[in-house]
């Protein structure tokens, strides 16, 4: 009974760790390792740690209230809604462009085409505009499943095979301490801006909650919805370090320098695979780390279109618009990020960079509105969040806000390092 309980449950927190194991794992933790050993590890488990809590009430709002964080920023005041939308039109093209250009680089590694990144990024927009219009998402579920757990058996196998090679560096090289320059801070900010992932982008997990509702016609207790999203979040945590690793491992101490293509980067990435698994794997990890980092592109591309929907009709007071705004938001996102693609071409890690930056800087403002909505009368005493969620909450808002200001100092040449 609980396994078919749990399984009528299980969807938003494996879209959440499908949107999550992309840029911020193949790309940005990946460099991590490759550029700095562990010297970042910690980084990553504070931001792992620390976001954790303004993720979870997205799926807890959802659960206990039957509406979206989106509805709930909009009881907020209508000036909160507009901040809200202000706040996801500055983040999303570059969101969506860095998703893209990875994507892209996977594809034309693995199929050989003879296109530039910005044929190849009309050939996958329109493909995944095809699949989202045609209504057919619902349909991906299943194989969106199946592609996470491909990815993740062998993540783990090239991980403990890894571990049992051991490092081309030395132990002693591996653990370097940081050195407090502008360019390593800016880094380490950009690799937890999407550490997992970006935390507006919560406000998705509330949506897909009730998306999975709606289809399966199960409301799940809140314990079970918690623990449905627990497992995808902290298997992406989880995942995090074992990328790192792997940079760390097989390219840390070498003559090998990550390049600026994302066609050449992909071939480096499954090139890091294969070094450990053997030849004979790498068209398959070639196709899993396609498969989700498109899984991601549709995830991504559907998260912003129906959170721009519901706020667009929130704002209007006219819910029925939702479904021909959907399309509307989604062709802007698109066309958005293409036009953000070609003005990176040639440099997709500055790209990345800039995304995650973006998304870093906005998140205390997100994380605060998220903390406030769950403490609010909208719960009741039993749902909302227990004492040690919300001194985690207040650390992780503490943390958000200190290097969102580190950053705009040193930007500004307000310190200098």
């Amino acid at each position: 009974m609980f396994t078919k309980r749990f399984l009528k449950t299980l969807g938003p927190g494996i879209l959440f760790a499908t949107t999550a194991i992309g840029v911020s794992h193949l790309v940005q933790s990946t460099r991590a390792g490759a550029e700095y050993g562990f010297a970042l590890i910690g980084f990553a488990l504070m931001a792992n740690v620390l976001k954790y809590p303004f993720f979870e009430f997205g799926s807890r709002y959802a659960n206990a209230t039957g509406k979206s964080l989106i509805y709930g920023y909009h009881k907020l005041g209508r000036g909160m809604l507009i901040l809200y939308l202000a706040i996801t039109l500055i983040s999303m093209f570059t969101v969506a462009a860095a998703v893209t250009y990875v994507c892209v680089g996977l594809m034309i590694n693995l199929f050989q085409l003879p296109l530039d990144p910005s044929e190849a990024s009309i050939l996958l927009m329109s493909v995944c505009m095809a699949i989202l219009l045609s209504g057919k998402f619902s349909l991906l579920d299943g194989l969106i499943k199946l592609i996470g757990s491909v990815l993740l058996i062998s993540t783990l196998i090239a991980f403990l095979m890894t571990l049992w090679h051991g490092p081309i560096a030395t132990w002693d090289q591996l653990v370097l301490p940081l050195e407090l320059d502008k360019r390593n801070v800016f880094f380490v900010i950009a690799l937890m801006g999407w550490m997992p992932t970006a935390v507006d982008l919560s406000t998705w997990n509330s949506i897909w909650t009730l998306e999975r509702i709606k289809q399966t016609d199960y409301l799940p207790t809140l314990r079970e919805t918690l623990k449905e999203f627990n497992i995808g979040y902290w298997i992406t945590a989880g995942l995090s370090i074992c990328f790192i690793t792997l940079g760390a491992f097989l390219i840390y101490g070498t003559d090998t320098e990550l390049s600026n293509s994302s066609a050449v980067f992909a071939n480096q990435v499954v090139g890091m695979f294969t070094s450990t698994m053997g030849e004979g794997a790498y068209y398959f990890i070639a196709i899993s780390s396609f498969s989700v980092m498109f899984s991601t592109c549709i995830t991504v591309f559907d998260g912003y279109s129906r959170a721009m929907s519901e706020t667009t009709a929130l704002l209007l007071d006219a819910s029925r618009k939702e479904i021909k705004t959907y399309k509307l938001w989604l062709t802007i996102v698109l066309v958005g990020a293409f036009i953000v693609i070609n003005n990176f071409l040639g440099n997709f890690k500055a790209l990345v960079d800039l995304a995650t930056i973006i998304s870093f800087v906005i998140a205390p403002l997100i994380a605060i509105v998220n903390f406030k909505l769950v403490l609010s009368d909208d719960l009741t005493k039993e749902e909302k969040p227990n004492l040690i969620m919300r001194i985690l909450s207040v650390l992780g808002i503490i943390y958000l806000l200190s290097f969102s200001l580190l950053f705009v100092a040193l930007k500004l040449d307000w310190i200098h390092l």
